[in-house]
């Protein structure tokens, strides 16, 4: 459960990031995805963030942003196949607080989108609210119940029915079915720019 934006800012132990409660002034977007050591928010730790800004129907693929995080926690087998991030390489990476720093300072007060948001923003807050005492503030949105309602008016204009419907939320399907390039999966960047893409196709198609 989110909590509620003005008792956010009152937890807010640093006035330098104040402006993520500001109004948002730039009409932007930003899509944005982590890769982790594994899908525990409580346990895993965050090894990538990748992020890119919308303004429209365009996608500032010049404004983005690509981090890999040093970390000290086991990376499983598993987790190494599925996002190619060796112990090796985020050894390379900066320190996690540096990551979250242009994280924050990239996104500002803007929305955010993203396939699962839910678990992003979880793993995002849970360094956030240590550090500065607060969770993300930023309006959410969520791409597969932007899917979800788009193909259910698609259904009910077709059926004349009204009810619940037998739906693939899965992000593949997502991305098959609206014809976005395939592009390298788990990657944060590139699920980020997916993730962009058919919030902007989802938007046009509404």
């Amino acid at each position: 459960m989110r909590i509620p934006n003005f008792i956010n800012k009152r937890r807010l132990k640093d006035e330098r990031y104040s402006f993520l409660f500001e109004k948002d002034e730039s009409d932007e977007i930003v899509a944005f995805d982590t890769e982790t050591t594994g899908l525990n928010p409580k346990t895993d730790e965050l090894l990538s963030i990748g992020a890119v800004k919308i303004r429209g129907n365009k996608i500032l693929t010049s404004e983005r942003l690509e981090l890999v995080i040093k970390t000290e926690s086991k990376i499983s087998p598993e987790s190494i196949k599925v996002h190619q991030l060796r112990h090796i390489d985020v050894a390379k990476g900066i320190e996690r607080q540096e990551a979250l720093e242009q994280f924050l300072d990239f996104i500002g007060s803007r929305p955010l989108v993203n396939y699962f948001i839910e678990f992003d923003a979880a793993m995002i807050n849970k360094y956030l609210k240590p550090w500065l005492g607060i969770t993300l503030p930023n309006k959410q949105i969520e791409v597969s119940a932007m899917y979800y309602d788009y193909k259910a008016k698609q259904i009910r204009s077709q059926m004349f029915f009204d009810g619940d419907f037998d739906i693939n939320l899965s992000f593949s399907s997502i991305r098959k079915n609206l014809e976005l390039p395939e592009r390298e999966l788990h990657n944060p960047f590139y699920d980020a720019l997916t993730a962009a893409l058919a919030y902007v196709k989802l938007k046009q198609l509404k």
